[in-house]
């Protein structure tokens, strides 16, 4: 075994091979960027080592700076991670030739699997099913607009070195190939350096399955089960689970045998995931094949009692298999959801900021928490917004699903939007929550994922009221206790008057409404009155942020967290945010005047979409690309283009102004 690794990644999973390579008693060595200079990978390696700026080109993607990094460190061997170059075949030969080992399969494998085409040719000389379409070199857009037509939309253009949800595009209907291929073949170039696309049949209501292989360098090859990972956004994993709701042994054993063909066709070594499009006829086809370790290994883990890490470290140490085929079992059942900095309802917009609050779960035998993060860490434009993978196991679905809608009521963010909210109304979605799956799940629920913002609860007002006259009686405390006489009746906050009830209002403002809270004092509690309805309230902090509010005879358990004016309650498994309103403290507001449109995050324009002049209302006006993705700034009302501010290519900054916008007086 080695003594002595090298993590070329960075985030979550950095931060996981170093918990398993920590029990295994194994140094571990990080690289980082300078902006990651402070964050949590860095902080638990042994020895960490600066590669360059904040580009990943210019630091997490330079092979030379890793060797380099791992020849100084005297690290034996070089964990990828997933992304950045664990499917970099060129990196795995380089890794060789300095004398390090890659934990990862061999290159010729990695290169067979790299190309979605040349793969596919693979699998059916495999006898592999394979999804009808084609995956040749021609890549002339009428060519391609042909190749789509003639096998039947709707079709799926998906970029041939590409993963992760990235160089994907559905279309509908001949007329909007051309574009959307221009669109996928953009965003493949940025995101793979490879514009090569394929076109497939696109199966109408898919579930898609993977199954994880590992193979060793004995010739030794198992399954470890699946994982359905069909609830997607754009393509991208937000839920799996382990095993797949409905598998019957006998589907199992045929995709898992199907798997272990594809990993032996290319003389896999290692873990690998291949993934497979499931027809609701009980049909499946080969999709592609990850030669790494997946984003959501830990559901496998949790099903199986198996540590794949710990896996990947003893097979690249020459170790064989740790189990056989027979020896191994499924337990249970697991969930994991994906804690993004996203604003869901803005089509999952990624957010980013400091981490101001953090408060994830309590984690033990049936939850699990793996984050790159910790409160004060700042999530930042340049990679990925991950913040953690919230995992629950139970015995079955049913308290699994219990367990998932406990943990994400417990994970208190701020500082950055999540998608918190949302991915408690997606377990709680009786679609879900039924099994009732396939990769249009999200688009399908639109009513109950994406609901109209609703009024804030009145129990929400109350809570934030009683944290505020709580926050007040202890300030007013811990002021007493530093004065020298803390007993003194000036520094209690009880609202005690000589021959008169003291009575206030605590301000709130809800949007553009502001709500008024009358209190009066009564003793260590408070009569409350919102909206001509009276009550008596007291409370109590506890542990950290939570607190304790009786409402005359309800209890209920809450977390309100203060950040300037703005008050964050957590309560009854939402999230709300409202202001503090004190008539007496004004600020003039500033922002922007005139009809700019603004960049929504840092990124760089890619392509200008509209003519100067009219414009109607959702008229798509640019382009921006931001976090390896594309998003697409659109006229928020009928107006007048008057022109553009930025040039294609041009990097903005988070908030700058776009495009010079003149809406019509009447839209």
């Amino acid at each position: 075994m080695f003594s002595k690794i090298l993590i070329a990644n960075r985030g979550e999973i950095a931060c996981r091979v170093i918990k398993t390579a920590r029990r295994l008693g194994i140094r571990t060595v990080a690289v980082y960027s300078e902006a990651d200079a402070n964050a949590r990978h860095v902080r638990l390696a042994d020895e960490a080592v600066l590669l360059g700026p904040a580009a990943a080109r210019e630091s997490y993607l330079v092979a030379e700076k890793i060797l380099d990094a791992a020849r100084r460190t005297g690290a034996q061997a070089i964990h990828p991670g997933y992304g950045f170059l664990s499917e970099n075949a060129d990196f795995a030969e380089a890794c060789a030739a300095a004398g390090v080992v890659f934990i990862g399969p061999p290159a010729s494998a990695i290169r067979a699997m790299g190309s979605k085409s040349a793969a596919k040719a693979l699998m059916e000389k495999a006898a592999v099913p394979l999804t009808p379409g084609y995956h040749g070199d021609n890549q002339e857009p009428e060519f391609l607009k042909q190749q789509a037509d003639a096998i039947g939309y709707p079709v799926l253009i998906k970029a041939a070195a590409g993963g992760g949800g990235k160089g994907m595009r559905l279309v509908d209907k001949g007329e909007d190939f051309i574009a959307a291929l221009a669109s996928c073949q953009r965003e493949a170039r940025s995101s793979f350096g490879n514009d090569q696309v394929l076109v497939e049949k696109y199966i109408t209501r898919p579930r898609h399955i993977e199954i994880q292989v590992f193979g060793d360098s004995q010739g030794n090859c198992v399954y470890l089960f699946e994982r359905d990972c069909s609830v997607q956004r754009r393509h991208q994993k937000v839920l799996e689970e382990a095993p797949a709701p409905g598998m019957t042994p006998e589907r199992r054993r045929q995709m898992g045998e199907a798997a272990v063909a594809a990993a032996k066709a290319v003389g896999y070594v290692g873990a690998g995931t291949v993934e497979f499009i499931a027809n609701q006829d009980g049909s499946f086809y080969f999709m592609e094949m990850n030669t790494r370790l997946q984003v959501e290994h830990p559901v496998t883990e949790m099903i199986t009692g198996q540590d794949l890490v710990e896996w990947q470290l003893r097979v690249a140490a020459g170790e064989a298999l740790p189990l056989r085929q027979e020896q191994l079992q499924i337990r249970g059942h697991a969930l994991e959801a994906r804690i993004y900095a996203e604003d869901a309802g803005k089509g999952f917009l990624p957010s980013t900021g400091r981490l101001l609050h953090l408060v994830p779960p309590a984690e033990g035998l049936n939850v699990r928490v793996d984050t790159g993060v910790e409160e004060g860490d700042e999530i930042t434009p340049h990679y990925d917004p991950m913040i953690a993978k919230l995992i629950v196991w139970d015995e079955d679905r049913e308290a699994a699903l219990a367990r998932m809608r406990q943990a994400l009521a417990d994970y208190r963010v701020v500082g950055v939007t999540t998608n918190i909210d949302f991915l408690s109304r997606l377990v709680s979605c009786p679609a879900f929550a039924g099994a009732d799956l396939d990769t249009g799940l999200i688009e399908r629920q639109q009513d109950f994922l994406f609901p109209e913002s609703p009024e804030v609860p009145r129990d929400v007002i109350l809570t934030a009221t009683v944290a505020e006259l709580l926050r007040e009686r202890e300030q007013a405390a811990q002021q007493g206790r530093r004065s020298g006489d803390p007993w003194s009746p000036w520094n209690r906050r009880d609202g005690w008057r000589m021959n008169i009830a003291a009575r206030r209002t605590v301000s709130f403002r809800v949007g553009e409404t502001q709500v008024d809270v009358g209190v009066a004092y009564a003793g260590e509690d408070w009569q409350l009155t919102l909206r001509n309805d009276t009550l008596l309230a007291r409370g109590r902090l506890l542990a950290h942020d939570r607190l304790a509010v009786e409402l005359e005879d309800r209890r209920l358990m809450a977390s309100v967290v203060a950040v300037a004016e703005k008050r964050h309650v957590f309560l009854n498994s939402g999230t709300y945010v409202i202001e503090r309103h004190d008539p007496l403290h004004l600020v003039e507001a500033g922002g922007a005047q005139g009809g700019g449109l603004t960049a929504p995050m840092p990124g760089k324009v890619v392509a200008l979409l509209a003519q100067p002049g009219p414009v109607a209302k959702g008229t798509p006006l640019l382009i921006l690309e931001a976090m390896k993705m594309e998003h697409t700034i659109t006229a928020p009302k009928q107006g007048n283009l008057k022109g553009f501010r930025y040039a294609v290519g041009e990097q903005v900054a988070d908030g700058a102004e776009l495009v010079d916008f003149a809406p019509e007086a009447s839209a």
